[in-house]
This record gives structure tokens, sequence and C-alpha cells, in this order.
């Protein structure tokens, strides 16, 4: 364990959950901890977890939830526990819970984001956007991201917020948010800290747009279900545009052939879940009728990652902690083409924490096929 004062990350890969948990204890653990962040896989023995995350950090604000894979300091991994403590007087960490996501209003989101702001306020009169971020995970299976992430980033204001959208390791049945002592259905969980560390909210993406443009026609937008593309059945049209028949489309094709919207000037990645026997098309994202998107072409994962690490790292010195929501399809594209265990190590390398995700948050927007950090330094600032 290491002696210095300062964000403590843990990593366990031991399959008994109680063991893990155990293990994942002994590295993070520190007197005065403000915050303790997890990531585990839905394959772990969820109420066993908690009752031991209980047991091993009482008093200790803990928060996590379900991955789609994890990423710690034994690189990418499946089937394990990863996270971190934060070390109170460097850290402060407000947290905040919104169940029934189906009911979501954005008004009472906005005011619910404003009120955790006034609570870290009253703590650290001094908290703004030099010195504080959020952290938004939400259940990754309750479509309602974009709502709630706008209302919070909203609420926020200038204080920037990143998040992840929980997994349950590819088998779309059921993702979990942990929070005050158990794992909670259609909820949302923020956190606000504001801390003594230099940070950068940062994201990578590394697919540029290409091909002709595709005019989505007809939707079903409530359940993010594309039925028609460019007035044909959005399954036979994509098929198309990636150059194989419909009944060869897999994860792979999704993986390596996303579609992407401009925002504000920006390509922003919308992905495809699945593909459905009515010839329809299940996105990760919402998407509206009349949207206009193109489909991209991904340019070098490794190398712009490696490439943001540097800049990282240029920016802020020695990192001793970088948060990562990392689409799952970053994850399985990776592993297609023979760099998962590199890209690995290139979290490893950096202090990287966090997990694979179906869906990521930069700002109060929602994406895809998109990793979102916040980069954290290592030496406190003065006040």
């Amino acid at each position: 364990m290491d002696v210095e004062r300062g964000i403590r990350l843990g990593h366990s890969v031991l399959a008994d959950t109680r063991d893990a948990v155990a293990d994942f204890h002994r590295q993070v653990a520190q007197p005065d901890m403000a915050l303790v962040l997890f990531f585990c896989s839905s394959r772990h023995d969820l109420d066993a977890l908690a009752d031991e995350m209980n047991r091993r950090f009482p008093g200790v604000p803990v928060v996590g939830c379900t991955s789609a894979g994890e990423i710690g300091v034994a690189g990418y991994a499946d089937g394990s526990l990863a996270g971190a403590s934060f070390p109170a007087g460097e850290c402060t960490a407000e947290v905040g819970r919104i169940d029934d996501l189906q009911r979501f209003d954005i008004d009472a989101g906005h005011d619910f984001a404003q009120g955790l702001l006034r609570r870290l306020e009253a703590r650290v009169p001094a908290a703004g956007p030099g010195n504080s971020f959020g952290l938004l995970l939400i259940d990754g299976l309750s479509q309602r991201e974009e709502p709630v992430a706008y209302a919070l980033q909203d609420g926020l204001g200038n204080i920037r917020m990143i998040g992840g959208s929980a997994g349950d390791d590819l088998r779309f049945e059921q993702t979990r948010i942990f929070h005050d002592g158990r794992f909670h259905a259609d909820s949302a969980v923020l956190v606000l800290v504001s801390t003594r560390y230099p940070f950068r909210v940062w994201r990578s993406q590394h697919f540029v747009a290409d091909g002709e443009r595709l005019v989505v026609t007809e939707v079903d937008a409530d359940r993010r279900i594309v039925r028609e593309i460019n007035g044909l059945p959005a399954v036979e049209e994509y098929a198309r545009l990636v150059g194989v028949s419909p009944e060869q489309l897999g994860p792979e094709h999704f993986a390596a052939w996303p579609v992407v919207v401009m925002i504000d000037g920006g390509d922003f990645v919308r992905s495809i879940q699945h593909a459905n026997p009515d010839g329809s098309l299940t996105f990760y994202c919402a998407i509206e009728e009349g949207v206009v998107l193109r489909v991209a072409r991904g340019e070098g994962l490794l190398e712009r990652l490696e490439a943001s690490f540097g800049q990282l790292r240029d920016d802020l010195g020695e990192l001793q902690a970088v948060l990562v929501c990392d689409c799952v399809l970053r994850n399985l594209e990776a592993a297609k083409a023979g760099q998962k265990s590199a890209v690995g190590e290139l979290f490893r390398q950096n202090r990287a924490l966090g997990f694979s995700t179906y869906g990521e948050q930069f700002g109060g927007v929602h994406i895809n096929h998109t990793l979102t950090g916040i980069a954290i330094g290592r030496e406190p600032r003065d006040g």
C-alpha cells in the first residue's frame, strides 16, 4: 500500500465477491476518506458486495455501479472490482441520488443539481469551476440519460460534469447503481468533488465522419429504435452502407462503423446496440426523426489515446488518478484489432480507473463510442 497521502487505487480480480471486496479495501483504505468510488462486474454477488462494502467502509460515502468491464491497475479486466479512495482535506465530496428515472422531470433535475451544489458550497465556500467537477453514474438501461445529463449540467452551470451509463457485461438485462449502502435500479447518482488537486476534464474520440448522409425517416424515439433510414428499412440501408448483408450484421460491425451527428460544430457518436428481427435498429442514444447522420470510420484508437495521456501529463505533471468512462464498444473494437492488452497497459501506466460503459456523458450531452474522463494531478494547490 502507498504510504503517502493521496488518491489510492485498487483493483481486485478475485472471483469470490467477499474476498474481492477485502482485497479492494486492503489496497485503498486510508484515514479520513472523503469518498470511495468503485466499478464492479455484474457477475459478482451484488448483495454480498453491498454487505461487505458497508462492513469495510463504515461512515464513508461509497458510490459505484455495475459495468461491462473494469479498468484499473490491472488494466482492462472482466469479472473484477476496481476503484479508488479520495482523501478528506484534499477532497470534499457531496453525493445525491435520483430515483424513478422513468418519471424524471427536467426542472426537478435542475433543482436537484443546484441543491447538491449549495451543499458543497456550504462546506467549501470557494467551490467553483476551477476546483470542482461532477461525476454522473446512471442506470445504463433506463434510456433516460439525455434528459438527466442535460438537466444536471444546466443546474451545475460552469462546473463541468462527465459520466457513464452502468453496464451488465453485455447481457442487457439489469444494470445497477450503488449508493447509501445498496444497489438501486432506475436510478442515477451525481457526485460533486471539490479538490486541491489540479485536474482536467477531457474526452477521447477516434471516429471521423465518412460517406454519404443518412436521414432518419421513421423512429420510435422513446425506445431509441430507428425503423427507417432514407425511407428504407434501417437494417437494410445501414448494411448496404457498410458493405455487408443484413444477415451478417453483428456487434463487430456496429463497433467498427458507428454513425455520428454534428452538435455545435463537433461530431458526436451515436452507436447501434443491435439489429432487430423487424428490420429496425436499436441505438444506445436517443435518435429523432429527421436527424442527419453519417457513417464514421475509426482512426487510431490507441494512438489518439496515447497522445491524450501525453497532453494530460504535460498539463498536470505526474498523474495520480484518471477517472474514465470508456464505451464498451471501444473495448470490443480494441479486442478485435488485437490492441486490448496495449490499451489496458496504457490505462495501467497512467493510473486510470473506471469502467466500460453503455454510454458516456460529457457536459449535458449523452454520447457513445467515446471515452470521457477527469485526469487528476498529484501536487495539491495552495489554499
